[in-house]
């Protein structure tokens, strides 16, 4: 009798908190349901190259991309730019799912605050897509 291997049945997703100025990206496997920031890549021209390595490196299943909205709930400026930025992302063939990034910022930087050691800006965004993939993996895959 074989027994089944939860890990083969495990899927790469990474998760991007899409900014001006940096990319925030977070990474998790579904047989451990734990998320993790990762990296953080500079919007500078050469993020989808820098994506195409990540991608190449973990190999995801799904993306997961935050989706921005105002504090009523409605699309922003901000909205209009990351389904922009995610319509670029189609070229890598992988699934694309929206998830609400509301005050995912601001809980990254408090989290990083507590820690209380220094910290760079990138640090935020990379712990804002954690969170991002965090609540991705508690809906979806009950972590």
């Amino acid at each position: 009798m074989t027994e089944a291997n939860p890990k083969s049945d495990s899927k790469s997703i990474i998760a991007l908190d899409v900014g001006d100025k940096r990319i925030g990206v977070a990474h998790a496997e579904t047989s451990t349901r734990i998320a993790v920031a990762y990296t953080t890549i500079e919007v500078d021209g050469l993020e989808f190259e820098r994506l195409r390595e990540i991608i190449a490196e973990l190999e995801p299943s799904i993306m997961v991309v935050g989706f921005p909205r105002n504090q009523s709930g409605a699309t922003t400026k901000q909205t209009d730019k990351v389904r922009a930025f995610a319509r670029q992302l189609d070229r890598f063939g992988i699934e694309i799912i929206f998830q609400d990034e509301s005050l995912t910022s601001v809980l990254a930087e408090k989290y990083l605050k507590s820690l209380k050691k220094p910290y760079a800006k990138a640090e935020i965004d990379a712990h804002a897509a954690a969170i991002i993939l965090g609540d991705y993996l508690e809906v979806n895959f009950g972590a």
